[in-house]
């Protein structure tokens, strides 16, 4: 019986400390938007995220030949 007397005091000061810390999350904007980082993900960035040996040469429209057309006449 006295292990009660020890624990409803703990918990009634979690309690307080919970809800002090939702409180305080509400009142500095922790909720404010909910959707923003869901739909942030889907945005391309802005810098190049690929490393710079991954990449292919890029090849001109002007000098790229079809397979099977090695000389043009």
């Amino acid at each position: 019986m006295q292990i009660v007397m020890i624990l409803v005091p703990v918990m009634l000061i979690l309690v307080a400390l919970g809800i002090l810390l939702f409180s305080w999350a509400v009142k500095n904007g922790q909720y404010d938007d909910l959707d923003g980082p869901a739909h942030r993900i889907l945005y391309d960035d802005d810098k190049d995220m690929i490393p710079d040996d991954a990449k292919q040469p890029k090849q001109d429209a002007n000098s790229a030949e079809e397979p099977g057309d090695s000389h043009k006449s």
